[in-house]
């Protein structure tokens, strides 16, 4: 008897409804285990864009580790800040002489875009002055693991990134190493790091097979060899580029950098955008400009102000509630053509043990987030009625796998998606 009242208590409690017109539709089935959320802190938050109702809310105002669910504001910074195209350089032309710097655009030879439009642009020129020290700020992210320094998905933070400011190393007869410039300082070896901690040597196990990445060192130094390797000329560096009018290079789309930040989670490409919409904002690059312009402009009126500290999510000092997050989804929503709204957002399918998949079609758009002991999932659902409705399930602290969570947080999604 007890444990039955625990039970129905902790349903009640953990889907207790705020709006007016709602159901309670999930179920003792929907939750699954009653135990499940005893042992974790767990936030809810479901809203309907369109009347306003809350539908559920459990935790919407407390605070959670958020992971990569801040890429969520990353995407509508860069959108409210950032042109259609990448800011590529900034130029200054002065007789025969090109004055450049960095703006921090990340696609430059970077492993997945590729892309060339500054070589191209920079090869006209013979005479290059590159100012390389425009960024003011630190290389890592407040609080970001130490350990991390050679992990792919932590490349350093610059004003001049190029190759995505990792060395990609694969092997066929030989190691292919790309920077090229870069292949005399790696070495065979089975050693747990893949780089020194505090210089450029690197490593690579005599088994590996498949193509890795891993992070260098910058400098002005570094980047200074890596251009003229790659321009095959000499090229000199200022400190800043000469007073008067500048002029802006542009790259590839904007949306194709924010669609490829949110569908694979890159945070290398999250702290890039920020970087560069503070470019746009100012003389300097750094990401508390952007923090504090969005904050105290397009987000002014957020009850709940998170305490923002990068643009990945890499660091546990992040704290957001679901309220917030949910918030900037309205705006979103509000502000952003569905199509391209949902383009930029993955679809995120659920799959059974078996690898079998259980949603079709997909009706969850939404960023997840994933570090040690934490997994969130924000973004929209279409129910089967063709309602979008927007949600933040935050999930911090828990022992299980991870597998464990999602299979819940799918199960009451699906509960919602049906009685919607």
């Amino acid at each position: 008897m007890k444990k039955n009242i625990i039970y129905i208590s902790l349903i009640i409690l953990f889907f207790s409804c705020k709006g007016a017109k709602t159901n309670q539709i999930l179920t003792t089935k929907a939750l699954g285990n009653a135990n499940f959320y005893n042992n974790q802190f767990t936030g809810l938050l479901v809203i309907d864009p369109v009347t306003k109702d809350t539908l559920y809310n459990y935790n919407g105002s407390k605070y959670f580790t958020p992971a990569s669910n801040t890429k969520i504001y990353t995407l509508y910074s860069a959108l409210k800040v950032l042109p259609k195209n990448i800011p590529a350089l900034t130029y200054i032309v002065q007789h025969d002489t090109l004055y450049a710097q960095g703006t921090g655009d990340p696609t430059l030879l970077h492993p997945y875009f590729k892309d060339r439009t500054s070589i191209h642009f920079l090869k006209k020129h013979k005479n290059i002055v590159f100012n390389f020290s425009n960024y003011k700020d630190s290389k890592y992210g407040p609080g970001w693991a130490w350990e991390d320094y050679d992990a792919y998905f932590s490349p350093e933070r610059n004003a001049f990134p190029m190759y995505g400011n990792v060395l990609s190393i694969h092997r066929k007869n030989s190691l292919i190493t790309n920077p090229s410039y870069f292949k005399d300082r790696v070495f065979y070896s089975n050693s747990n790091s893949s780089r020194e901690p505090h210089n450029n040597i690197f490593y690579h196990k005599t088994v590996q097979k498949d193509t890795i990445e891993i992070p260098f060192i910058t400098s002005a130094t570094t980047s200074k060899k890596l251009l003229e390797n790659i321009l095959a000329q000499k090229i000199n560096v200022t400190s800043k580029l000469p007073d008067g009018p500048k002029s802006t290079l542009y790259g590839i789309a904007t949306d194709s950098v924010c669609k490829r930040m949110m569908h694979v989670s890159d945070n290398f490409l999250a702290e890039q955008l920020l970087i560069m919409s503070s470019g746009v904002l100012k003389d300097s690059l750094n990401f508390k400009s952007t923090k504090n312009y969005i904050l105290d402009t397009y987000l002014n009126d957020l009850k709940q102000q998170p305490r923002w500290v990068d643009a990945s999510g890499l660091s546990r000092y992040n704290l957001f509630t679901p309220k917030s997050i949910v918030r900037v989804l309205s705006k979103l929503y509000e502000e952003v053509p569905a199509k391209r709204l949902f383009t930029l957002f993955p679809k995120v399918i659920h799959s059974d043990s078996n690898k079998n998949k259980i949603e079709k079609p997909p009706y969850i758009y939404a960023k997840s987030g994933s570090l040690g002991n934490n997994y969130c999932l924000s973004g929209y659902l279409q129910t089967r009625s063709g309602k979008i409705l927007i949600f933040s399930f935050m999930n911090n602290h828990f022992r299980v796998p991870s597998k464990e969570v999602k299979k819940q947080i799918h199960k009451i999604l699906a509960e919602i998606r049906g009685a919607y």
